[in-house]
């Protein structure tokens, strides 16, 4: 969508000059006051500011005292994502549901648990008579995970007890959001892919109440409705290691802040949806694509080691890509050794590369895998060590699923909504302060002028 700036006029540029010039705060001030910035020390540890149940990442292990970095481990409720995931593969079932059981009630379900969650889910997925008309349509947006955020901030007015927060209310509450994610993410794209990007598809589904979560997704943004087998196995997979991560990532933390206010579900989900949407948080697995998709133009032969990691080093050295300096999908704020969650993706990758007939893209991924993590560490002095994360390889196996980019986000909220209930509940269970961190005031103090002296 063609941006107009029009309505930036030549006085407000004035004034945003104005508003940078005033805001700057001294960077030594920062040091001198020992403010931990991002809520991260010198260390680039995260601040402690709470406790939680819901999951652990565990990335380093004490050696002669000293914390080391250790290959990535990631745990629901004590449990690791790796067998939780193994389990659903040895069961030969879809495991997004049984990922938000645990999550929410903190207990993996028997068969009969499990089967009543599921109907329960199922009872949930129909919208108000004319939401999609009314609220989807007649306001289509550009940005799906907008759309995404007003959708549940209007639910709001259809729920007659949208401010009860108690237990069992916000439960269901978040149990219907957790059903209804999948369509207002699906049909505010079609909104958007009919109305704004004048594609001559229009189409909704409704949901199939007898499969599953990442079933739907496929049936309800493909016109056909048709998926094999392993498209869908993986894509489930998807969001069972998208689910959660941990109380400090920015979205968790921010339904934990908003929550401690006492405020309403629907404003507590739509503030985790605004911290999700930002490029640094939600959207990486996007840059990561465009990365590739300049990669693929400037390397001529994608299986010479020395063109991809000259090309590499030329991205590293700013002068080549976005010329940020960054390799997109390699390196993480916690994991060092490796991220647990790419490496269970990478298992199931290559088997749809081949399905898809673009084992030559596998291969080249893989090459930049395990390529950029030595030329990092060379440039930048690191000792720490880098490796890929998990959104080096969700926007190839999202592309090789046919989900358009627009959507690749708002499928990390269509998984992350779990997480957030289950932080949620959490907080109104465990909290009973408002979240109130400190700022040091540190603008000197001044005599007041009065205007017609200034």
């Amino acid at each position: 969508m063609k941006r107009d700036y029009s309505e930036i006029t030549p006085e407000i540029y004035e004034l945003a000059e104005l508003c940078e010039r005033d805001g700057q705060i001294d960077k030594d001030l920062y040091t001198k006051y020992k403010v931990n910035r991002g809520l991260r020390d010198l260390s680039g540890n995260g601040v402690l500011t709470g406790l939680t149940e819901i999951s652990e990442i565990h990335a380093k292990e004490k050696i002669n005292g000293e914390d080391v970095p250790c290959a990535g481990e990631l745990y629901y409720r004590g449990y690791d994502i790796n067998e939780l995931i193994k389990g659903t593969i040895r069961g030969k079932r879809y495991g997004f549901e049984e990922i938000t059981y645990l999550l929410l009630f903190g207990e993996l379900p028997n068969n009969e648990e499990l089967s009543r969650f599921n109907g329960l889910l199922s009872s949930y997925r129909s919208l108000p008579n004319s939401f999609v008309r009314d609220i989807i349509m007649k306001a289509p947006s550009d940005d799906i995970m907008n759309s995404l955020a007003r959708s549940v901030l209007t639910l709001y007015s259809y729920d007659n007890n949208a401010n009860d927060i108690s237990l069992p209310n916000v439960l269901r509450q978040c149990i219907q959001l957790i059903a209804l994610f999948p369509q207002l993410a699906i049909y505010g794209y079609q909104a958007y892919n009919y109305y704004i990007k004048d594609s001559n598809s229009f189409f909704f589904h409704n949901p199939d109440p007898n499969i599953s979560t990442a079933e739907n997704i496929l049936y309800m943004l493909r016109p056909n409705m048709k998926y094999t087998p392993l498209e869908a196995r993986i894509l489930d997979m998807a969001l069972m290691i998208h689910a959660e991560h941990g109380g400090g990532n920015n979205s968790a933390f921010t339904t934990h802040v908003v929550t401690s206010s006492g405020t309403d579900t629907y404003s507590a989900i739509a503030a985790a949806l605004g911290s999700l949407k930002g490029p640094k948080h939600g959207g990486a697995n996007l840059k990561v694509c465009d990365m590739f998709r300049h990669i693929k133009s400037e390397v001529k032969d994608w299986n010479d080691d020395e063109e991809i990691s000259a090309y590499l080093n030329r991205i590293v050295g700013k002068d080549a890509y976005d010329k940020t300096g960054l390799i997109y999908g390699i390196g993480h704020a916690i994991y060092s050794v490796s991220d647990p969650r790419a490496q269970i993706f990478k298992t199931f990758v290559e088997k749809l590369a081949e399905e898809k007939g673009l084992s030559d893209e596998y291969r080249l991924y893989e090459t930049v895998e395990r390529l950029a993590p030595e030329i990092i560490g060379k440039k930048r002095k690191m000792y720490k060590g880098v490796s890929a994360n998990v959104d080096f390889y969700s926007g190839f196996v999202y592309q090789m699923l046919g989900i358009p980019e627009e959507m690749f986000t708002p499928i990390f909220a269509i998984a992350r909504i779990s997480g957030w209930s289950a932080h949620r509940l959490e907080e109104l269970i465990n909290g009973n302060k408002i979240i109130r961190p400190a700022y040091k005031a540190v603008q000197p103090r001044r005599v007041y002028t009065p205007l017609n002296e200034r």
